[in-house]
């Protein structure tokens, strides 16, 4: 049995300690937001953050978080830096076809968790191997710098 803690939650897991966390919030906890894209850690659409940190969920066993918590996309919004991110998404229009959408909000407010107020070289070296398809990167990046400027407000 694996003690998780998942979105606040501590959650008693019955699972293989080398199941991927992507599958374990998918499958088994039943958290849908946070995406299966390349299964290699190379796309972003898996990220989620394990203390506050993004990581690709879809390469990292669950028995690896231990006693680290885990945030999904169905919690980032409760942040102050992801409720700021998520309203720059929709000011934005930042979505189209909205799969990777997940991964790239979940960059983000760990961006400016870290950076409150990032430049163009911040936002690139974060926001780096988060792909998306539909090219709304001009987008992303101005709804970023709205989210930082929002702050204040």
């Amino acid at each position: 049995m694996l003690h998780v803690m998942i979105n606040g939650i501590t959650r008693v897991l019955s699972v293989p300690s080398d199941m991927p966390l992507l599958w374990v919030l998918r499958d088994v906890v039943g958290l849908t937001g946070t995406k299966f894209g390349c299964g290699i850690a190379q796309c972003g659409a898996c990220t989620v953050h394990v203390d506050g940190v993004p990581l690709r969920s879809c390469q990292l066993a669950i028995g690896a978080v231990g006693a680290r918590a885990v945030t999904t996309i169905e919690a980032i919004g409760e942040t102050p830096a992801g409720r700021r991110v998520q309203h720059a998404w929709l000011d934005r229009e930042v979505v189209q076809c909205g799969y990777c959408q997940s991964g790239q909000i979940m960059s983000a407010t760990a961006l400016l968790t870290s950076i409150p107020l990032p430049n163009d070289d911040d936002i690139d070296a974060a926001m780096a191997g988060n792909i998306c398809r539909c090219g709304t990167y001009v987008r992303i990046r101005e709804a970023i710098k709205l989210a930082a400027k929002a702050r204040d407000a």
